[in-house]
């Protein structure tokens, strides 16, 4: 790759950024040009996503790319989380906010969809995870809903194929974000256009699948004009941002079918899966519910959604809002002074997803299970984190197990890597070293897939190569895997 600047636009759910990387022909440097606030707004009965806002702190972002780095940037691209879609009309209008996947237009379409194409079948022809929040189940509540924003649809375009649209003029569907839908196919690659037809989905809104690295075209003159960046290319990245940070696990294996190593990419959610040179559709990934996703340079992450940092995210704002401004470090290290594996309770239940008061909700929920009521702030952390790390024990076992191997080493990427007590209570738990970072997998990936991908096909063991060069990961060996055998045993 040769020396050049590119910018990331990595969009979450609860925040997003604007990142340069700068490639000198070994190593990558990173910045950070301006970070924003996000998350779902009530509107009209339905959370949806405050895209004009957005909009708005991406041309701030670019504009201040411009300031720092001029004429130097090539290239810029975009990654976000997946699942969430807006429309098109056939004139190229914005056909209203996206909807957010928490909002409750979905509850109870999951159990209806399979009364038309059976559970089964459903995987058979996605190989896909089911969660009520997939793209499936939106498309099938506006379907019940006889919407008409779904009969004006020219084009379903994934949040990060919309701002690409925004940026270049260039409709696209990009195959990382598209394969989290529930209506795609992983072994053919292409949209599961069969089961779809069962459902009654119109074809016209699913655009051809586009590859990681694919370049869009320039920036739209008028995008160019106001951020003053000329000449730059829209390329795209692995757009879901679990491809990203795989991406730039600092492994030095090629993909097989028979990994040596896991992954979790650790924020919100922990995703905890293992990168295969082809998917894995078969009936125990079903039985466990596994999910196969598309990864950059033609692979798959094999994985399953945990629910990650979201429960002390949101522990942190209900004290916030009661007054008590506890920063991370301050919740962290009152988790660390707390009785370790005292009470642990299910982080994907259903009760955890969106409550209004989550100590509340996490004191509630173990006195349903069984568990010893947490009631200090301290004690209400460390059921959180513990909880994810005994969730993320779990599904690393059901990994071996479809695997046909234990894998001997958990890479930890992604911004939970600052959380080094989580770090140490994963590797606790899964009696296995972890090795954690780098923290800002999501942006690396982003950027270095642009890179790669504008010189021709993406190698993507050139590309860890250079974040091994870049980037120094920690290392945490289980201190303490009797004590969680124990209690998980029990």
């Amino acid at each position: 790759m040769a020396h050049t600047v590119a910018l990331a636009v990595d969009l979450g759910a609860s925040g997003g950024r604007v990142v340069s990387g700068t490639f000198d022909g070994r190593m990558l440097e990173l910045a950070e040009l301006h970070r924003f606030e996000n998350g779902p707004v009530a509107m009209a009965g339905q959370l949806v996503w405050d895209l004009p806002r957005l909009w708005a702190e991406v041309m701030a972002g670019l504009r201040l790319a411009a300031g720092r780095h001029g004429r130097a940037i090539s290239t810029v691209g975009v990654d976000t989380w997946g699942v969430d879609f807006a429309f098109l009309a056939a004139d190229g209008e914005l056909l209203g906010n996206p909807v957010c996947y928490r909002d409750a237009r979905t509850r109870g379409v999951l159990a209806a969809a399979e009364r038309i194409v059976p559970r089964s079948e459903i995987f058979a022809s996605t190989g896909l995870q089911f969660m009520e929040i997939n793209s499936l189940y939106q498309l099938l509540a506006l379907k019940q809903a006889t919407s008409s924003i779904l009969a004006a649809a020219d084009r379903m375009m994934m949040i990060p194929d919309l701002f690409h649209w925004l940026l270049s003029g260039e409709r696209s569907n990009e195959r990382t974000n598209a394969s989290t839908t529930q209506c795609y196919d992983p072994q053919r690659n292409d949209w599961a256009f069969p089961m779809l037809d069962r459902f009654g989905l119109p074809r016209r809104i699913f655009a051809p699948i586009t590859e990681p690295g694919t370049t869009l075209g320039s920036l739209r003159s008028d995008v160019a004009a106001e951020t003053g960046l000329d000449g730059v290319k829209v390329i795209l990245p692995g757009t879901h941002d679990t491809a990203s940070a795989v991406a730039a696990v600092p492994a030095d294996e090629p993909p097989s079918s028979r990994p040596d190593w896991a992954y979790v990419s650790l924020g919100t959610w922990a995703l905890v899966g293992a990168e295969l040179d082809r998917p894995l559709v078969t009936p125990e990934c079903l039985a466990r519910n596994f999910t196969n996703e598309g990864g950059v340079g033609g692979t798959t992450r094999l994985l399953k959604n945990v629910c990650g940092l979201w429960l002390v995210q949101q522990c942190r704002a209900a004290w916030q809002r009661a007054g008590h401004g506890w920063t991370w470090d301050q919740l962290t290290a009152l988790a660390a002074e707390a009785p370790p594996l005292v009470t642990l309770v299910d982080p994907n239940d259903p009760s955890l997803v969106a409550p209004a008061d989550m100590p509340e909700a996490i004191r509630s929920l173990a006195g349903r299970v069984g568990q010893p009521v947490p009631e200090s702030t301290g004690a209400v952390v460390r059921t959180a984190l513990e909880s994810v790390a005994a969730a993320v024990r779990h599904t690393l076992g059901e990994l071996d197990s479809l695997l046909g191997r234990r894998v001997s080493r958990v890479h930890v990427v992604g911004g939970g890597v600052q959380n080094r007590l989580l770090c140490q209570m994963i590797a606790d738990a899964t009696d296995r070293p972890v090795i954690a970072g780098p923290v800002e997998a999501t942006a690396i990936g982003n950027l270095l897939v642009q890179m790669a991908g504008a010189e021709g096909p993406v190698d993507l063991r050139a590309v860890r190569a250079i974040v091994r060069d870049s980037f120094v990961p920690e290392r945490y060996e289980p201190r303490d895997a009797a004590r969680w055998n124990d209690r998980l045993g029990r």
